[in-house]
């Protein structure tokens, strides 16, 4: 078992890799702030906070000296990463998140899951997959523009104190998750 070396962390991927479930581990087992930056941005009936708004959100979560964030609004990104000293990139393979879309978007819409601020998703938005509304329309129009952005993002110099944590399969973050220590063994440091 080792201690992990950081306590601003950013995890980012496409959508339905995993980031706020990894996030939210993450923060738990290290004693840290769980900030979650769909909760921040999506206001009731899926209205988007104001972006100043949004903005002063995030620089309030992030005003801490622990935190684990999921999500990758570009918006925000300067603020957050600026911040942060590691980011775990869920780079899943496509089969992978898109099996994890359909099966979270099938329990969304089976167990009427709320969200954030009272949101639901609707199993119907979905299934326009033309739509903006559609995530599997996001997935499609994202997954490889990411793929090709974030290395590129991550060797810009203001990105360069960061330490980059790459992973290509869940798996990779099981057995990397495993071999932390929880929070007790981080508090006695």
């Amino acid at each position: 078992m080792s201690t992990l070396p950081y306590k601003r962390i950013v995890v980012i991927g496409t959508t339905s890799s995993g980031k706020s479930t990894l996030a939210k581990q993450l923060a738990d087992k290290l004693a840290l702030d769980f900030v979650e930056l769909d909760a921040l941005h999506w206001e009731p009936n899926w209205q988007e906070a104001d972006l100043l708004i949004f903005r002063e959100r995030v620089e309030k979560a992030t005003a801490s000296n622990g935190w684990v964030v999921a999500g990758n609004y570009s918006v925000v990104r300067d603020i957050i990463w600026s911040r942060a000293e590691a980011i775990l990139w869920l780079d899943y393979p496509f089969h992978i998140v898109f099996w994890r879309l359909l099966t979270r978007t099938i329990r969304r819409a089976v167990t009427r899951e709320e969200l954030w601020n009272g949101n639901r998703e609707s199993f119907w938005w979905h299934l326009k997959l033309w739509s903006e509304e559609s995530l599997f329309h996001w997935l499609f129009k994202t997954y490889w523009r990411r793929k090709r952005e974030t290395p590129i993002l991550l060797s810009r110099p203001e990105y360069k104190h960061l330490e980059p944590l790459h992973f290509h399969h869940p798996h990779e973050v099981e057995r990397w998750l495993e071999k932390i220590d929880d929070r007790s063994s981080l508090s006695d440091a």
